[in-house]
């Protein structure tokens, strides 16, 4: 008995701990280490082919593309208005709104109407059959037709469509020409007037209504997203001075951090434990009408938080020390505060090229032109060639079509696996934004590492530790960053997939349905947040160690999970801070907190206080956890 208790002694000293060994003393240790080699190599030549193919189909893209046919308006001949020899036409007139109001609209995205560029809207109402015989109203009238008449008869020109059956008093909208429509009492009209002549017969004004909306839906989204981009040209240099404003600020914020971090946290809590008395007090006045059960709710809850306050005040402490540290290491490293700057620049360059490539990929098609008829015919809805339309076979069978404008596409290869090209424009997009805020990460890790373990500061703190930081991430480190950066790219992916699912369910009854998806988008929320906080902490590691990512991120993990409360403690702590300090400047100070974190507690893993082995912690921290240096 007492040689199997002695064995199982021996068994439970040689098991490993469940989250890894701490690491030991290492003398030779001065921060991030110089000497290093490539990590992730195939997943670096993985990026950089993946970045090849990315400016491959940008300049297909460009070759094929025209961005013309996003912001202006197209006629019926698929001709641009404002362009060209219609320079002096930027205005789009439909021949009969009413024709609009057709399903057909939001699917093909073109009104089954004849449409020309003009120069001006039409400022008044008429018919064709009024205007032909007074000779002043029908040379108005023709700056509407597709072409001139000639001495046509009326009926001719309204079965060869060469002229709108009406004219309509309308306003320039969205650079299209909008019955001017307006109201009396509940009344809706239409060039103050409730009804109007179609040709035909009388028409009630609200019957326009259908058909204006529909060329609405189509064309808000693309002029609002003109619009935006117009207004943000006008108004860069504003832009321009909130964000030098933000810079003072947050730079005279993070100084005075230094000294009223412990004030600050102390009084958040204080504030919470406050307004949660105030909800248990005002919940008792209010008793019998809440039936008692929020009264016990709130006391628990602030039960709960004051207990975990007395019991993790020691933790709190070292996080607050670990705020006033991350300021001191801030103000020795300062080109970090400027660092977001030229992150911000890389994050411009990337979304400039996604936005460049999405719209001229967007635009790379050819015009498509289809039958459109008054009624239902063979030929209806198929394609056809607008040159040749009058003398076809299709022309023939069905006498009162017309072949329009209809959308652009296009049947070449090209053509077909658009689809594919955008949806690598946008994971490419995804990745690269990652790859540059992960390189960001990992050079404001690299410098702030350098701070910590220093030993005498600023004296030990190598010259240039953030440009230093950069050319070994870049270096060495291509691979790890695009590794971490395209798990991030997936599941981001996947999210925006989730959501355009979920846009298209919005009409759906299936309950079941929106109830899968809405736990998919969950998931995948929370499994996003994971990979962001495991991608942060395996970018320090790397910073520090120059191991591969997997490695990096695992050593990561068990060091935090040796560590469980102190992380708990810390990342709420800093949380306070987040929405004190300009989210830009904020991501160094926090890098900062997270990265000095680490390397505290590797500090107390590695080292015991002896002279051989010295804490490189501040002294605040060292009086926090009731240890110190020995003298020599």
């Amino acid at each position: 008995m007492r040689k199997l208790s002695k064995r199982l002694s021996e068994m439970e000293l040689e098991e490993k701990p469940k989250y890894g060994e701490p690491r030991k003393f290492d003398p030779s240790f001065k921060g991030p280490i110089p000497n290093r080699g490539c990590t992730d190599i195939i997943c670096c030549i993985i990026f950089v082919i993946a970045i090849v193919g990315y400016l491959a189909v940008g300049i297909l893209a460009w070759t094929h593309g025209d961005p013309r046919k996003v912001i202006y308006p197209t006629d019926s001949m698929g001709q641009f208005c404002g362009q060209g020899k219609l320079e002096k036409q930027p205005l789009l007139f439909y021949f009969n709104m009413l024709k609009c109001a057709s399903p057909m609209v939001l699917l093909e995205f073109q009104c089954p109407t004849s449409q020309v560029c003009v120069e001006t809207c039409p400022n008044r109402t008429l018919t064709l059959v009024n205007a032909f015989p007074n000779p002043s109203d029908w040379k108005y009238y023709k700056t509407f037709c597709k072409e001139d008449p000639g001495n046509k008869p009326v009926t001719q020109i309204l079965q060869e469509k060469l002229c709108p059956a009406y004219l309509l008093s309308s306003k320039p909208f969205l650079q299209r020409c909008f019955p001017s429509m307006g109201k009396k009492g509940d009344v809706i009209t239409v060039g103050d007037k409730e009804t109007f002549n179609d040709g035909e017969k009388i028409r009630d004004a609200k019957d326009l209504m259908a058909g204006m909306k529909n060329v609405s839906i189509v064309m808000e989204g693309r002029q609002v997203a003109m619009k935006i981009f117009e207004d943000y040209t006008k108004s860069w240099y504003w832009i321009l001075i909130c964000l030098l404003i933000a810079v003072v600020i947050s730079l005279i914020f993070i100084v005075l951090l230094r000294f009223l971090a412990g004030v600050m946290v102390w009084v958040m809590i204080l504030l919470v434990i406050a307004v949660i008395a105030y909800g248990i007090a005002h919940c008792s006045i209010k008793y019998v009408s809440l039936q008692d059960t929020p009264v016990i709710i709130l006391a628990i809850v602030e039960l709960i938080i004051i207990l975990l306050l007395i019991f993790l005040r020691n933790r709190i402490r070292i996080a607050v020390e670990l705020m006033k540290e991350a300021s001191r290491a801030v103000g020795y490293v300062m080109s970090s505060l400027f660092y977001p700057i030229f992150t911000f620049f890389l994050l411009m360059v990337v979304i400039a090229y996604w936005g460049v490539t999405a719209v001229f990929l967007a635009t790379s098609s050819e015009p498509v032109y289809k039958v459109f008829n008054e009624s239902e015919c063979a030929y209806s809805r198929q394609t056809c060639n607008p040159e040749n339309y009058t003398l076809s076979e299709m022309k023939t069978v069905c006498p009162q079509s017309q072949c329009l404008f209809a959308f652009y596409g296009g049947e070449t290869p090209y053509h077909k696996y658009l689809i594919l090209l955008q949806f690598y424009n946008v994971f490419l997009f995804f990745w690269c934004a990652n790859f540059v805020t992960g390189l960001g990460q990992m050079t404001l890790a690299g410098a702030f590492a350098s701070y910590y373990w220093a030993f005498k500061k600023p004296e030990d703190i190598p010259s240039f530790p953030l440009c230093a930081s950069l050319g070994r991430s870049l270096r060495y480190h291509t691979g790890s960053l695009a590794f971490g950066s395209l798990i991030l790219a997936i599941v981001q992916v996947i999210r925006v997939l989730l959501e355009y699912i979920d846009h298209k369910l919005k009409g759906a009854e299936n309950k079941f349905a929106k109830f899968l998806l809405c736990c998919l988008k969950c998931c995948f929320w929370c499994l996003e947040k994971f990979i962001k906080f495991m991608n942060r902490n395996a970018y320090i590691m790397v910073a520090i160690y120059g191991k591969n990512f997997c490695r990096s991120a695992r050593d990561a993990f068990f060091l935090l999970m040796r560590n469980v409360i102190r992380v708990v403690v810390l990342d709420k702590t800093v949380l306070v801070g987040s929405y004190l300090i300009a989210h830009g400047f904020f991501s160094v100070y926090s890098m900062c907190v997270d990265t000095l974190f680490l390397c505290f507690l590797e500090d107390l893993e590695r080292n015991d206080g002896s002279p051989e082995r010295p804490y490189l912690m501040s002294e605040n921290l060292l009086n926090v956890l009731k240890k110190k240096n020995q003298a020599n």
